[in-house]
């Protein structure tokens, strides 16, 4: 499918990590981008890239991409643009969010005549910007089917998985599996740098063998040359991780390993890890004091 016509501007509202490497990809793709953030100065070097910034994109886009913190912020945002509204207006909500409220935001929207589908991203924000993201998609088929130029500029692999709710599921299933990727290899080479093994050299190992999983490509190096300049936040996935045990203890399950993990990451956020990127999980499991041998 090719791009939308140039005239087309698609909205962003919310410009965190993910939601600016959204935007940046929309306008390497070709599309035009009209931007809003709570605190406006994080537009600042998208509008120097070309986007415009928008009081309202809601009054202004006919598809407005939603990327927000939480769905209690979705729902404050949305309802302050309530009025903009527009029937037949697509609204797709990439925030990592609850299932439940997301399916019932799209029930309501839905009345309105607004099409709302949950399609949140699976990859950093710098596989956004180069088109290595996976995205899943909850809502309508033929809205999906509709938005299709959108979801090919914006992944590499698109998923339609069922309606408004069910990409939300999806996204958390996905982040059980790919934070405990990351915290395992995070032990390892911290397990590594206790025995005296380069960890450089256990992460080669490590990558050609069976023991691989993706998470050795994208946080490998930076888990070694601890550069942790973030492309998604550690604070951001033990949000995610708080909202699978809500859902766990919603059919009684309790994760065992997802419950070790989210201990973790408040040991590090407790330890001002937060804003860093969620490699820095890999801190708190070197040993404190502790050289590694020479």
């Amino acid at each position: 499918m090719s791009p939308c016509e140039p005239a087309e501007r698609i909205g962003v509202v919310g410009l965190g990590l993910m939601g600016t490497a959204l935007a940046e990809r929309l306008m390497m793709q070709g599309f035009g981008v009209a931007v809003w953030n709570r605190t406006r100065s994080k537009a600042d070097a998208l509008l120097g890239m070309g986007a415009v910034w928008s009081e309202n994109p809601l009054a202004e886009c006919r598809r407005v991409l939603v990327c927000l913190y939480s769905t209690d912020v979705v729902e404050t945002v949305l309802g302050g643009f309530r009025g903009a509204l527009l029937p037949g207006q697509v609204v797709v909500d990439m925030t990592t969010g609850e299932p439940e409220r997301m399916a019932l935001l799209g029930v309501e929207l839905g009345r309105m005549g607004i099409r709302y589908l949950d399609a949140p991203i699976s990859g950093s924000s710098q596989q956004v910007r180069d088109g290595e993201a996976t995205v899943m998609v909850g809502g309508d088929r033929d809205v999906f089917e509709a938005c299709v130029d959108l979801w090919v500029s914006l992944g590499r692999k698109v998923f339609h998985v069922g309606p408004c709710g069910s990409a939300a599921r999806m996204k958390l299933i996905s982040n059980l599996v790919l934070g405990l990727n990351r915290a395992v290899l995070a032990e390892g080479l911290a397990f590594a740098e206790a025995l005296g093994v380069p960890p450089g050299a256990a992460l080669e190992v490590m990558t050609g063998s069976n023991a691989y999983s993706r998470a050795m490509d994208v946080k490998g190096r930076k888990m070694v040359e601890r550069d942790f300049s973030s492309h998604a936040r550690l604070s951001q996935h033990l949000k995610d991780l708080q909202l699978i045990l809500a859902e766990a203890a919603g059919v009684g399950m309790q994760l065992p390993l997802t419950q070790v993990h989210r201990r973790l990451l408040e040991e590090a956020e407790a330890a001002g890890l937060g804003e860093l990127d969620n490699s820095a999980i890999i801190e708190v499991l070197r040993l404190p004091g502790r050289q590694p041998r020479s």
